[in-house]
């Protein structure tokens, strides 16, 4: 245990540190921050083809937080420093979003612009989904549950069950 830990305990605080809400920052206990040339085009494109809903601007130009679905969040933000959007013919991560309906929200990216990079498939882990790539070059799988399976019927390992 470190210092601050020992401290804590010592004075009575609780074990597990509450999260505090802060109408300034995004509710999601992961949050991922996306850099893009354009912060406001982006925002933009997120909202048409992923139905994302911009909650905090900052700047015309600096950052952006949006919600994504119930409980998620993205902050989108400019270019500056070491921060840089995507390199053509590298893949650094993929955002993965979950949908009720992936053929729809397929379409809609697409009407959008996104590029294909995987059409909508179903699975044998029970989950239909497709992966996209945004105006920045962000990879995007949009994923939805078509039934309940464990992993153990296609071969994963149950480690600690959600």
């Amino acid at each position: 245990m470190c210092e601050w830990q020992l401290r804590c305990l010592s004075a009575g605080a609780p074990r597990l540190p509450v999260v505090l809400a802060n109408r300034s920052a995004p509710p999601a206990t992961v949050t991922p921050v996306l850099v893009y040339p354009d912060v406001r085009a982006a925002v933009a494109w997120l909202e048409s083809a992923f139905g994302f809903h911009e909650r905090v601007r900052i700047g015309d130009a600096h950052r952006a937080q949006l919600a994504v679905g119930d409980d998620g969040a993205v902050i989108v933000a400019d270019v500056r420093r070491e921060q840089v959007p995507p390199a053509a013919g590298a893949v650094t991560h993929v955002i993965k979003v979950r949908v009720p309906n992936v053929d729809a929200a397929y379409i809609q990216a697409c009407d959008a612009g996104a590029r294909v990079v995987s059409e909508p498939t179903s699975y044998e882990y029970g989950e239909r989904s497709c992966e996209l790539e945004d105006l920045a070059g962000h990879r995007w799988e949009l994923t939805q549950t078509e039934r309940d399976v464990q992993p153990e019927e296609w071969g994963g390992v149950t480690v600690s069950p959600w």
